[in-house]
Order: C-alpha cells, then structure tokens, then sequence
C-alpha cells in the first residue's frame, strides 16, 4: 500500500490552498469537525480496508493496493 499526492499539480494545489484556509480542515466540507481534519476520517477508513483504491474525497491523495 502507498499513499501519494494527487500527480496533478493544479488540483493538489487548489487543495493544499483549501486547507491553509480552512486551518486544516477538508475544504471540501462544510462542518469543520475531528473527521473533517486533513487527512479525513473518511479517507483513514478508505486505508484500512484492504480492497480500496482511489482518491480521497478532495483528491488531494491517492491509496494505492
């Protein structure tokens, strides 16, 4: 398993510029929570299990098998 930055420079950036403004939070949520914290609960879970592959939510990552 490897967890990478997305390869597109414009969106990872557009991400990362989402973040800064956010103060870390996924600037693709609205509620600002523990979940909500780069790098999300939602992706954390997307990890652990064994048959994902693909982007998290904001594509700012990708997991690899």
């Amino acid at each position: 398993m490897r967890i990478r930055v997305n390869e597109n420079k414009e969106i990872a950036d557009m991400v990362k510029e989402g973040l800064e403004q956010t103060g870390g939070y996924c600037p693709c949520r609205r509620e600002r929570t523990p979940d909500t914290k780069c790098m999300c609960k939602e992706f954390r879970d997307q990890i652990a299990d064994p048959d994902f592959e693909g982007f998290c939510h904001c594509q700012l990552y990708y997991k690899e098998k």
